[in-house]
C-alpha cells in the first residue's frame, strides 16, 4: 500500500464507521433470517434484499452525519457524490447470497480511504455481535483488543486457504478454473464464503492461513486488505509484485495473495504451478493501480 497523508489519526473516522456498522449489523440480525424479500441483481446469479438497501441507507445516513463532504460509495445506490479526496466505501450485507438461503454468514464492510488508500477499515458479525476494525498504522483490533495471530507449524495437509473472484469473472474462465482447481489439490480446505469480508476477518484473527482473490470486487477489499495489513498480513500480486490496495481500475488489478509472512513464500508458489507467467502479470499486474 502506499503511504498516507498523516493529517490524521483517524479515531473518530473510526469510531463513526463502528457505531454505524453496529446499528446497520442489529437492524440485520433481527431480520434475519426470513424478514425481508429479495429479487435477481444482474444476470449472474448475484441477489439483493430489502436488508442490503436498509441497512445501506442506515450507515451512509450516520457518515453523512459526521462527514458531510465526503465522498460515499454504496454497494448499491453508487457513487453518492463528495469530495473525493476521502471516500468513504459501504458494503451493508457483504453475503447477501448466502443470507437469501438461510446461511449465517454475512458481514458488514464499512472503509474510508483518503487519496485512494485505505486508513480505516472495519467489518462487523451480526451474527456473533463481534467487530474487527483497523487504522493505518495503528493496528487492528477486535472483542478481544489487537489482533497479531501467532504463526504456527504447517500442516503436512496443506494450507487452510479463502478463495474470491469477482463477479464479472465467467464461471468458465479458463485461468480460474486452473487455479482454484490447483489450489484446491494443494491445500486442506478451500474455503468459497460468498463473502469475502467474512474471510478477510478469519485472516486477520488468524483462523485461515491464507487468502487468494481473482479480479476481487472494489467495494470491499479495501477495508479487508487494510485490517489484515494492520494484524501482520502480507498482500502480493499473483506474480509476487508488491500490491497496491484501492477502489478504483480494472479489476484485473485486483488479484491478490495474502498470508502470513512465514507462510506467503509457499503461497506464491502454489499460484505459480498453476498460473503461467504471461497470465500472473496479466491479472496481477501493477500498470494503472487499483488505489489511482
Amino acid at each position: 500500500m502506499r503511504p498516507t497523508p498523516l493529517s490524521s489519526d483517524f479515531t473518530a473516522e473510526c469510531r463513526t464507521a463502528v457505531a454505524a456498522a453496529e446499528a446497520a449489523g442489529a437492524l440485520l440480525r433481527s431480520r434475519f433470517p426470513d424478514g425481508f424479500a429479495s429479487r435477481p441483481k444482474g444476470a449472474l446469479g448475484d441477489v439483493v434484499t430489502d436488508l442490503d438497501l436498509l441497512a445501506e441507507s442506515m450507515v451512509v445516513d450516520r457518515i453523512r452525519a459526521d462527514y458531510p463532504h465526503d465522498r460515499v460509495l454504496a454497494e448499491e445506490a453508487g457513487d453518492l457524490g463528495g469530495d473525493g479526496g476521502r471516500t468513504w466505501l459501504v458494503d451493508p450485507l457483504d453475503g447477501s447470497n448466502n443470507v437469501v438461503i438461510g446461511l449465517p454468514v454475512y458481514v458488514v464492510g464499512i472503509a474510508l480511504c483518503v487519496e485512494g488508500a485505505p486508513v480505516v477499515g472495519v467489518v462487523h458479525d451480526p451474527v456473533t455481535g463481534r467487530t474487527w476494525s483497523a487504522r493505518n498504522g495503528a493496528g487492528a483490533h477486535g472483542p478481544a483488543g489487537p489482533l497479531s495471530p501467532a504463526g504456527r507449524p504447517p500442516s503436512p495437509a496443506g494450507p487452510l486457504l479463502a478463495w474470491t473472484q469477482g463477479h464479472a469473472v465467467r464461471r468458465d474462465d479458463p485461468a480460474v478454473r486452473v487455479l482454484r482447481h490447483s489450489l484446491e489439490l494443494r491445500s486442506r480446505r478451500l474455503l468459497q464464503l460468498w463473502a469475502p469480508l467474512v474471510a478477510w476477518a478469519m485472516l486477520a484473527r488468524g483462523d485461515i492461513d491464507g487468502f487468494v482473490g481473482y479480479r476481487a470486487e472494489a467495494i470491499d477489499l479495501p477495508a479487508g486488505a487494510l485490517l489484515a495489513r494492520e494484524a501482520g498480513v502480507l498482500l502480493r500480486r499473483l506474480d509476487g509484485g508488491e500490491f497496491t490496495v484501492g477502489f478504483t481500475g480494472p479489476d484485473t488489478d485486483r488479484s491478490f495473495v495474502a498470508g502470513r509472512p512465514e507462510i506467503l513464500p509457499s503461497l506464491l508458489d502454489l499460484v505459480a504451478a498453476a498460473v503461467p507467467p504471461r497470465g500472473r502479470a496479466r491479472q496481477g499486474r501493477a500498470g494503472t493501480t487499483a488505489s489511482g
